[in-house]
């Protein structure tokens, strides 16, 4: 009766005066970012990202979230440079966080209070864009061979990839399974009850198709097209086989491994194409779900006891396609890379971890309120439960300014060097061609109000 009554009818009093005190949480400050996004207001959404940034000498907190967020906005304001500034210091980052890798994880599997008191130090995919968008800043300013360095680095990554987040992951857990009340905590992952309520929150958890091996099919696709028009036919029919395993319902792809292995038969360049490429609408966000636990231990001297845990949300997209015309071909655009679901690959892969180590939060705090009335220190618990509750808090950071999905058209060179393209309800643009053999037009929309922005890139 007395949790039920502290939670029913104290706490909800308590959260009024914590909300009045406009503490800026992670997930307030992640809130007002992606509001300017949304709206369009890039540069008020760059400023909030880098005032941020703490700028000490090594990073800490959410450093390198805000830094990816802000190599993302440039790129959106088609300020390439910058962005390749912030996407270097991230990569930075990313680098230093992997080489505490032993120090990140005690951290996190000591976590006392919740996973936001441990730095944000990057998901795999995050590092997998960063040299994706870097290649690409490059390849809009002409400058190939850097272009060159970053696809290798992103193909890399990808190699890399299973092993690194295994031994991330066994690291934790390894260390997880140590606690003092890693078997209370395992008492309610077991519990009938617990599951239940488990599988109401996350009801598709499991209920998607997964990427193979954290691989991003938009990296390994148009490092494929990159080393095609720069004449690597090898090189970009490996890729581009790997991405037609990938996506075998995707024509364009298809059309491009064929051309490529022509070439390579033939001896002779591939014909003059353009490629669209559409980088559509925003990915997903983190929110936050409470769930109060079965107890097991004296519940009538714990006034609270519950968890909080991260839950994906999935923005609109853009437009459902670009639709292209020139003087005589059209086509619209085919899905190359679905990053709501590589990022939830990846989270399903976590997920497991963050249970168990906000089960093992949970229970620490919960023995820590046992202990207190057990010694007839009934003040001292209720100040202990205040604690818990306003300390249960979710992680919810994640790299926001993704966009939800990468699609891709192909076809020839028309004569006149004109295509018209259309999104939704837009009137349609006229892009002009430059002079060159090869074009890939790359059209950003960030929202279906939001005007296109399209850069070309000349071979």
């Amino acid at each position: 009766m007395k949790r039920q009554a502290f939670v029913q009818w104290i706490m909800p009093a308590v959260c009024l005066v914590f909300a009045a005190s406009g503490c800026n949480t992670p997930k307030d400050n992640l809130m007002v970012f992606n509001r300017y996004v949304e709206a369009g207001d890039l540069r008020p959404a760059a400023t909030f990202a880098e005032d941020k940034l703490k700028k000490g000498a090594s990073p800490r907190g959410e450093d390198l979230l805000w830094m990816l967020q802000l190599g993302a906005v440039e790129r959106m304001e088609q300020r390439y440079a910058e962005s390749t500034r912030w996407f270097d210091e991230s990569e930075d980052t990313l680098q230093y966080f992997k080489m505490k890798n032993d120090e990140i994880s005690r951290l996190v599997a000591r976590a006392a209070i919740n996973d936001n008191a441990t730095p944000y130090s990057g998901a795999i995919y995050d590092g997998i864009m960063v040299n994706t968008y870097k290649a690409l800043n490059f390849m809009i300013q002409g400058k190939y061979e850097l272009a060159r360095v970053e696809f290798n680095r992103a193909l890399d990554r990808q190699r890399r990839a299973k092993e690194d987040f295994s031994r991330q992951i066994q690291s934790v857990q390894d260390r997880l399974r140590q606690h003092q009340n890693s078997t209370m905590a395992y008492r309610t992952l077991e519990n009938p009850e617990f599951r239940s309520k488990l599988e109401q929150q996350y009801p598709s958890l499991s209920n998607f198709e997964a990427y193979p091996d954290f691989v991003n099919p938009f990296s390994t696709y148009l490092a494929g097209i990159f080393f095609a028009v720069t004449n690597d036919y090898s090189k970009a029919s490996d890729l581009l086989k790997e991405s037609a395993g990938m996506l075998p319902n995707n024509n364009f792809v298809l059309q491009d491994f064929a051309e490529v292995e022509k070439a390579l038969n033939e001896r002779k360049a591939i014909s003059p194409t353009v490629w669209v490429i559409f980088e559509n609408g925003l990915g997903p966000i983190k929110d936050e779900i409470r769930i109060d636990l079965p107890l097991f231990i004296a519940t009538d001297k714990v006034r609270y006891f519950g968890i909080a845990l991260p839950q994906l949300l999935f923005r609109p997209a853009a437009a459902w396609r670009l639709d292209i015309r020139s003087d005589d071909q059209s086509c619209a655009t085919e899905l190359v890379a679905d990053m709501d679901r590589i990022i939830q690959t990846e989270f399903q892969k976590e997920f497991s971890g963050i249970l168990l180590r906000a089960l093992l939060v949970a229970t620490a705090k919960a023995a820590a309120q046992y202990a207190f009335e057990e010694n007839n220190s009934s003040p001292a618990a209720i100040c202990m439960a205040f604690f818990n509750f306003f300390t249960t808090a979710a992680d919810v950071r994640i790299w926001s300014a993704l966009p939800k999905n990468f699609q891709v058209a192909r076809l020839s060179r028309p004569a006149d060097g004109k295509l018209t393209i259309g999104a939704g309800n837009r009137p349609p643009m006229t892009v002009q061609l430059p002079d060159c053999t090869h074009a890939i037009v790359y059209v950003k929309m960030i929202t279906s109000h939001a005007v296109p922005r399209v850069d070309i890139i000349r071979f």
